[in-house]
C-alpha cells in the first residue's frame, strides 16, 4: 500500500502537501518523513467522504492511505470492521494507538497495517479474504512523488464484493496559495472522468457501475489565514 493521505484537509484546512516540492523520492522515504515529524492530522473523519459512507450499512471496509486512521476509526465508530493501510510505519503506529485510546467508542473493530500496495499484490488477496470488501475508500490518495495509482484503484475496485463501493475523494483543482508547480500541473487534479479511467470503471463490460461522477466545492483556510472554495473530485463506485 502507498498510504499517501498528504493533502487530506480533513476540516477544511489547507493540503499541507502542497506547500513546497519534496527533498525525498522515494515513497516510503518520502512519507516516514513526513509522520515522523509528529501528528500530521486532527484525527476527524473527512467531512467529505462521512457523507458519502455515513448512509451504507456497516460491514468489511478497507481505507487505502490511511494516515493516522481518522477515517477507519470513524467507520469502527459505526460498527464496521474497519482496516486501514498506509506506507508509513510511523502512521500505522499513530493509528494503532489512537484505536486503542478510543476503543470504548468503538461498536466494530480497527486494525491497521503497514504496506505499500503499488509493490505487494498479494496483500490485496490477504485484505479481502474470501468474501471481498463491501467498502474502500480513498481520500485523498494523491501524492507529489511516484505512485502507481492506477495500479491501487483497479485492484481495490477488484477487491470489492458484489454491491461493495469503491469512494474515491480527490483534489480536483488547485487552491489559491498552492505553489506554481503543483498549481501548473492538471495531472495533479483529476476530473471525475480521469479517475473513472484511472479505476478501469468506464464502460459496459467492467462489473462496476458508476454511481456518482461529479465536483462538490468546500471552504477552506490556507496556512496563513487565506479563505478559498477548495474543488473535490467525488467518484463511486459499485461492484455488481
Amino acid at each position: 500500500m502507498t498510504g499517501h493521505r498528504h493533502d487530506h484537509a480533513a476540516q477544511g484546512r489547507a493540503p499541507t502537501g502542497l506547500s513546497a516540492p519534496p527533498a525525498a523520492t522515494d515513497p516510503r522515504q518520502l512519507w516516514e518523513q513526513r509522520y515522523g515529524d509528529g501528528q500530521v492530522w486532527s484525527g476527524r473523519v473527512n467531512t467529505t467522504t462521512a457523507a458519502l459512507v455515513d448512509p451504507l450499512p456497516p460491514g468489511r471496509s478497507l481505507d487505502l492511505g490511511c494516515g493516522e486512521g481518522g477515517d477507519v476509526l470513524h467507520l469502527a465508530r459505526r460498527g464496521w470492521h474497519a482496516l486501514g493501510v498506509d506506507i508509513s510505519t510511523h502512521a500505522i503506529a499513530r493509528a494503532r494507538q489512537a484505536a486503542a485510546d478510543r476503543a470504548h467508542k468503538l461498536t466494530g473493530t480497527a486494525a491497521f497495517h503497514a504496506l505499500d500496495l503499488s509493490a505487494d499484490d498479494d496483500a490485496w488477496d490477504r485484505l479481502a479474504g474470501s468474501g471481498g470488501l463491501d467498502l474502500v475508500t480513498a481520500s485523498f490518495l494523491q501524492s507529489p512523488v511516484a505512485l502507481d495509482r492506477a495500479r491501487i484503484l483497479s485492484r481495490a475496485a477488484h477487491a470489492l464484493a458484489p454491491g461493495g463501493r469503491l469512494v474515491v475523494v480527490s483534489h480536483g483543482a488547485p487552491p489559491a496559495w498552492a505553489p506554481p508547480e503543483f498549481a501548473d500541473d492538471p495531472a495533479r487534479f483529476p476530473s471525475p472522468q480521469d479517475e473513472l479511467d484511472t479505476i478501469g470503471a468506464r464502460g459496459c463490460a467492467t462489473g462496476l457501475r458508476v454511481l456518482i461522477a461529479e465536483q462538490r466545492d468546500r471552504p477552506a483556510t490556507g496556512p496563513d489565514g487565506q479563505h478559498d472554495t477548495l474543488v473535490d473530485t467525488v467518484v463511486v463506485v459499485e461492484r455488481l
